[in-house]
C-alpha cells in the first residue's frame, strides 16, 4: 500500500468511494431510524452534499489536506483532515475505505498518516467524530484502537 497526497484527478474516484461507503448508513440505517420527513430535511440530498463537500476537502492554503491509499487495485481509501495550528488542534474530517479493502488496516494507516502530518503542522490533539449506530461500530473500534477517547453525546430528532 502507498499513501500519497491527493491529486486533482482523484476527485471522481474519491467522490464515488464516499457515496459507496456511506450509502448503507443513509439508506439502511439513518432513514429507517428517523423516517422520511426528518431524513429528507437532514440528509435528503446526501449524495449531492458529498459531491459538493469532497472537492473542498483539500485546500492546503486553508490547512485542509487529503491523503489517498493506493493498492494494486487502485484507490483503496482516503483520509481528510484540517489543522488549526494556533490552537494546536486537528480534526479528521473524512475517512472512507473501499468495502473490499476493509479489514486490511488501511483505515489505521490513513489515520496514523494524518496524525503524523498534523503533528508536523503543530497539532497537539485530534478530534474524530462518528456515529453511535451499528453502521459506525467499526469506525468506533478503529478510533479506540488508535487511543482516542469517546465523548458521550446524545443527539435527538423529532418530527414536528
Amino acid at each position: 500500500m502507498l499513501i500519497r497526497e491527493f491529486a486533482q484527478n482523484d476527485l471522481t474516484r474519491l467522490t464515488e468511494l464516499t457515496v459507496d461507503t456511506f450509502q448503507p448508513f443513509y439508506e439502511e440505517s439513518f432513514r429507517p431510524l428517523v423516517g422520511d420527513v426528518i431524513f429528507g430535511i437532514q440528509h435528503g440530498n446526501w449524495r449531492d452534499d458529498y459531491r459538493a463537500e469532497i472537492p473542498e476537502l483539500h485546500a492546503p492554503e486553508q490547512h485542509r489536506y487529503v491523503a489517498v491509499a493506493e493498492t494494486c487495485g487502485g484507490i483503496a481509501g482516503y483520509v481528510g483532515w484540517r489543522v488549526e495550528p494556533a490552537r494546536g488542534y486537528g480534526t479528521i474530517t473524512m475517512l472512507a475505505v473501499a468495502a473490499d479493502q476493509r479489514g486490511n488496516q488501511i483505515g489505521t494507516a490513513l489515520c496514523e498518516h494524518a496524525f503524523a502530518e498534523m503533528r508536523q503542522l503543530g497539532a497537539e490533539m485530534v478530534e474524530i467524530g462518528t456515529g453511535g449506530d451499528t453502521f459506525h461500530a467499526p469506525a468506533r473500534a478503529l478510533y479506540e484502537s488508535l487511543g482516542c477517547v469517546q465523548l458521550p453525546v446524545a443527539v435527538y430528532f423529532r418530527e414536528l
